[in-house]
């Protein structure tokens, strides 16, 4: 199965990583590809601050086009998405404007009145805020899933009270008892970073994140320069991706629908592997890379820190009683996964994944598109990857 490379900085060898490890890696994808595991796979990898690897297989569509997935084609990046949200959010920390333990009822006034008086922004990083969870998380006859309380209620109108109707379902567990997966959460801090900033959201991200660290592949939705570069899942993606190419749609997919009055910093961002391993080697150095200047060394010292102690995890069947979260940042450990203690890291549904870590100075962003032998999720493409990654370092 061919693999096509992408533009590298250096040789694996010069900063002491084994090349032949990225030899089982492409190998291991096309077994995954003949398997029907994934579809296909973008992926890059750096090490200390140079990109060594950089490469695609397979397709770049889940709808059977005989067309190959390349180095560069943007995905959405689903709830890696949550992680740009918690940089802006420490970015308006470090200006001055809000702190992590500041009332969420302080900003957004439907906070301010019980039982949600209690959750500070920092619950909402931390997806402890007591909310209830996705859909999915338990198997509860009666979920009460923001996402479809905010269907059920929308009632067409721009002046939609989206936050009032996504918390009617009031909270699941107290504030701070456990840790339960909350997308919506981000979407809230989304709210918070345009009501602070005086900027939406989307622009913000773009503004102060994705513009500096060169990004220029990355953005919420696609633009007629990369439209034509997306993965897409079917003919009518592809069709609207069209669209977008010729200048016949603006790329704003969700006009006219509840969506379109609501943050996307849940799992909205598009991009693509490169773009992801420049922002996660801004965590490597303190903050800063390329000349452009992301947090404080000391804000990406608290994001890198386990924020909980004892609180458990039940989501998604798991007995975890001590769940290891960051700001906005997965910092999981156990038997499978190889890379170092304070790696921060996140997933993406349907699937990426992020994974930063700092003591190594590693950085490898993955984007492997589920395909029917997944049944849904596979750890296979996620953590046998990561594993095999990280297992060329000398």
């Amino acid at each position: 199965m061919k693999v096509i490379n992408g533009k590298i900085d250096c040789k694996p060898i010069e900063t002491g990583y084994d090349e032949s490890r990225i030899e089982i890696l492409n190998k291991r994808l096309a077994e995954m590809i003949d398997k029907k595991v994934i579809h296909g796979a973008a992926y890059c990898i750096s090490h200390k601050g140079k990109v060594i690897a950089h490469g695609s297989i397979g397709r770049n569509n889940a709808a059977g086009a005989d067309t190959a997935m390349q180095p560069d084609t943007i995905f959405e990046i689903a709830s890696v998405t949550k992680t740009f949200a918690a940089t802006a959010i420490m970015q308006l920390v470090e200006d001055g404007f809000i702190r992590l333990d500041t009332k969420v009822g302080e900003i957004l006034p439907q906070f301010a009145k019980k039982p949600f008086e209690d959750i500070t922004l920092w619950h909402l990083l931390t997806h402890t805020s007591g909310l209830y969870p996705d859909g999915g998380c338990f198997s509860e006859s009666a979920p009460k899933d923001p996402w479809e309380l905010l269907e059920e209620k929308w009632d067409g109108k721009s002046d939609f009270d989206w936050i009032s109707a996504g918390i009617s379902g009031g909270l699941r567990r107290p504030v701070g008892a456990q840790w339960q997966y909350c997308s919506f959460g981000f979407a809230i801090l989304g709210e918070i970073v345009t009501r602070v900033s005086g900027q939406n959201v989307h622009d913000y991200i773009a503004e102060k994140i994705l513009r500096p660290l060169k990004m220029n592949d990355s953005g919420f939705y696609p633009t007629a320069e990369n439209a034509a570069r997306c993965f897409y899942w079917k003919p009518e993606h592809k069709e609207f991706f069209d669209k977008v190419t010729s200048g016949e749609s603006n790329g704003h997919y969700d006009e006219g629908t509840v969506w379109d009055i609501i943050p996307n910093t849940a799992g909205g961002l598009c991009s693509t592997a490169y773009d992801l391993v420049r922002y996660g080697n801004a965590f490597v150095y303190g903050g800063r890379f390329d000349g452009a200047r992301l947090l404080g060394r000391k804000s990406v010292e608290k994001m890198s820190t386990v924020q909980l102690s004892g609180v458990p995890d039940y989501c998604w069947t798991a007995q975890e009683p001590n769940r290891l979260y960051g700001i906005g940042f997965d910092m999981r450990q156990g038997p499978a996964y190889s890379y170092s203690e304070g790696t921060i890291m996140h997933e993406g549904a349907g699937a990426c994944s992020l994974d930063i870590d700092l003591k190594e100075q590693l950085v490898a962003a993955w984007f492997v598109p589920f395909d029917e032998g997944a049944n849904g999720w596979s750890a296979e493409p996620l953590y046998n990857v990561q594993n095999i990654i990280w297992s060329g370092l000398i």
